[in-house]
């Protein structure tokens, strides 16, 4: 070898093939494909036991890798498509009583052919379905079977039509069988192959459309038969089998749809019907305190966007209704404390319906606050009324009342207190009735006093409340001068002449005004009231007394026959009683004379002196129960008690209409203060402000005591102008500046 080779270099080695070629059978896919063909319809058959699945995929998979796969792919459509052919007619020919199942049992056994195809044919699936775009072979199955069976005229409307009947008569209380309903449902969102438009063009547009029909015929006459509180039981009952029925045989993306339709047809179209409902509407329930049945409205109304905000309308005009009722009624403005305990049990009402039937729902409590805010203003008198009802729990003498239970009471008088949007001229009354508890020593207690005025300075500030602390201060020091007023008679040797005197040293700016009308006081009273002053400023420089006789209260004895008493009366009573010591018979005129005393004071004590429950004086010549100032009074010496003690109250009197016209003034000269300083301080802040903005500010800060009128405010802006505090902008008129 190495004598041939010249060159040194190793010989090359070059494969060639076989010179004889080996040819493919021009019929192996042809072959292949019987084969296969035979399989396919042993499967269709339900008879795959005998299969070699190990061998058709063999075959499978050379006909794809020797390039027959579009060959395998149609011939495989072609044969599916025409094995469900036969199952149509099958399917179609059958009796109805069978129809579903027949159609059930066809699906099913077409799922098992179609996976078992899919598993022999996973390699064309794999290479030449992904290759060219194709659907895969269980998709194809899918897709024949819609075209073929699903979708086949003697088929599709009688499929939805008995799917559709037997909901029907499920609805109207039959047993069905849902087993073969959920697998036709199915079927419907399978044929789809990834999507839901099968189920929803086949099935679901006409199962809503029917169920929209059968609850509008429904809904029509069930409620044309019966109540509300049955129709929403009705409806309850309604709504939970729907979602049972989606729950067990629909497709779950059909339960917003089906609940918008049954909702719609049930509840959005027959609103207005049931809450005005005559006899079992929500007034009705409402009046009968029908808690379960607001319950179930409030929850089934809260499914439709309109139905909450229709029941809070029509719940807001009941409440309306109702308080109007009660503040314009005459009856019970004559008896404020019914009038005022009304509204409380009105408002314990609706607190207990929010809590157990609204589920405490914020818009429903603003709709029971605003219906309440609306109709306590209706009525002017509703400050003072509440005012006195105060005044009555705070009095002494209220039997078989804790404190916890005035404590609760007094809780809920302020809610109405915040409802009130003149809570200035509110403030008026509580001190003149304040003042008659202070001074006659009718207050429960001191402590109560001052929680009730904590509350009152907690909703509306120190400002408010501030003259109201000066007058329990007044009291303090009232107390801390007797004592000293005490030592100083005992020390100096001083004599009252057996006359206990007791003085409260008011503050004028921190009391009610009250009128001067003082009497002629009996000259042993007036000795006892210059030794006090004396005593008083000489301990005080530069202070001025003035008696309020209407004020002030005596403990005086008397003798009737054998018998004696000690009558607690006013300062005018005992006036008017020490007249009898010297005359047994006095004559109106003589009286007026005598005590100094105004007209109207003058008969109105002689009403409670000669009135039957004490009849102290009688009358010549009794009338009738007026005072006229022809009469003539005579000291009753046959006056009998069981009591030792005898308290004689004065005629209660009401608020005049000039004394309802002072008050009145009074306020609304306040508010005209109140008006100006609150524009004076906003422009002092803002320098510059424009007439809306200013006016909306300033309402916003005085709403808390009262809600001014724009009118009012326009006014008060104009007295400022001309007082040179603002000035209009020369630019423009709308537009004050403030002047430092």
């Amino acid at each position: 070898m190495s004598a041939n080779n010249n060159n040194g270099k190793k010989p090359k080695i070059t494969i060639r093939p076989f010179k004889h070629q080996v040819q493919m059978d021009p019929n192996y896919a042809d072959k292949t494909w019987k084969l296969l063909k035979s399989a396919v319809h042993e499967i269709h058959k339900q008879n795959a036991s005998g299969l070699s699945f190990e061998e058709l995929y063999r075959n499978a998979y050379n006909m794809v890798l020797h390039k027959h796969g579009d060959q395998l792919y149609k011939e495989l459509s072609h044969e599916v498509s025409e094995h469900l052919t036969q199952v149509a007619d099958k399917v179609a020919a059958s009796h109805d009583s069978a129809f579903l199942q027949e159609l059930d049992r066809s699906w099913s056994d077409h799922k098992i052919s179609m996976l078992m195809i899919r598993d022999i044919l996973m390699y064309m699936d794999r290479v030449y379905v992904t290759q060219h775009n194709l659907p895969p072979v269980y998709d194809l199955g899918l897709a024949h079977f819609r075209d073929n069976i699903a979708r086949n005229n003697r088929i599709k409307e009688r499929l939805l039509n008995m799917v559709l009947n037997l909901i029907q008569r499920e609805r109207m209380g039959e047993v069905i069988e849902r087993g073969t309903l959920r697998s036709l449902t199915l079927m419907w969102v399978d044929l789809g192959i990834n999507s839901r438009d099968v189920y929803e063009a086949d099935f679901e547009r006409h199962f809503l459309d029917s169920t929209s029909q059968f609850y509008h015929m429904e809904s029509q006459d069930f409620i044309a038969g019966n109540s509300c509180s049955d129709y929403l039981r009705k409806v309850e009952v309604r709504l939970k089998e729907e979602f049972d029925r989606v729950s067990h045989y629909l497709d779950s993306a059909t339960e917003p749809k089906l609940r918008d339709v049954v909702e719609r047809e049930l509840l959005t179209t027959h609103l207005r019907t049931l809450l005005d409902m005559e006899n079992s509407g929500l007034v009705c329930m409402l009046r009968d305190d029908k808690v379960e049945d607001l319950k179930r409205m409030f929850v089934l109304f809260g499914r439709v966007p309109v139905g909450l905000p229709m029941m809070r309308d029509t719940l807001s005009a009941y409440i309306k209704d109702t308080g109007k009722s009660i503040v314009m009624d005459e009856e019970k403005e004559k008896e404020q404390g019914t009038y005022v305990q009304q509204l409380l049990d009105l408002k314990d009402k609706y607190d207990r319906l929010l809590t157990s039937a609204f589920s405490n729902d914020k818009a429903f409590q603003h709709s029971v606050n605003q219906a309440f805010e609306s109709f306590i203003n209706l009525n002017p008198k509703s400050p003072e009324y509440i005012s006195l009802f105060i005044d009555d729990k705070l009095k002494k003498g209220l039997k078989g009342v804790s404190d916890e239970e005035i404590e609760i009471v007094l809780d809920k008088v302020m809610v109405l207190f915040r409802f009130i949007q003149e809570k200035d001229l509110f403030e008026k009354y509580y001190k003149q009735h304040l003042a008659r508890r202070l001074l006659l020593g009718r207050s429960v207690s001191d402590d109560a006093e001052r929680n009730m005025i904590a509350k009152l300075k907690t909703e509306c500030g120190y400002q408010f409340t501030s003259k109201l602390e000066g007058m329990f201060t007044d009291m303090k020091l009232s107390a801390d001068s007797m004592e000293g007023f005490r030592s100083h008679i005992e020390n100096q040797g001083v004599s009252l002449g057996g006359i206990e005197l007791n003085v409260h040293v008011l503050t004028t700016g921190f009391w009610p005004t009250q009128t001067n009308a003082n009497c002629k006081l009996p000259n042993e009273i007036l000795t006892c009231c210059e030794v006090f002053r004396k005593y008083y400023l000489g301990n005080h420089n530069g202070r001025r007394l003035t008696w309020q006789t209407n004020m002030g209260t005596a403990d005086i004895k008397a003798q009737f026959g054998a018998k004696r008493h000690e009558l607690n009366v006013s300062t005018y009573q005992m006036v008017i009683l020490l007249q009898f010591n010297d005359s047994a018979r006095i004559s109106f005129k003589d009286l007026l004379e005598a005590t100094g005393m105004p007209v109207p004071d003058l008969k109105r004590q002689l009403a409670s002196l000669y009135n039957p429950k004490n009849r102290l004086l009688d009358k010549e010549n009794a009338k009738g129960g007026a005072t006229d100032e022809s009469d003539v009074f005579m000291f009753n010496s046959k006056f009998k008690s069981k009591l030792y003690r005898v308290k004689v109250n004065p005629v209660a009197q009401k608020e005049t209409v000039a004394e309802a016209s002072e008050t009145r003034q009074k306020v609304d000269e306040d508010r005209k203060h109140q008006v100006e300083a609150a524009i004076v301080r906003i422009m002092k802040a803002r320098k510059t402000m424009d007439h809306p903005n200013l006016v909306s500010e300033v309402t916003r800060q005085l709403s808390a005591r009262f809600m001014p009128h724009p009118m009012l405010i326009k006014k008060r802006i104009e007295s400022l102008i001309e007082r040179e505090y603002l000035e209009r902008s020369k630019s423009d008129r709308k537009v004050y500046n403030y002047l430092a």
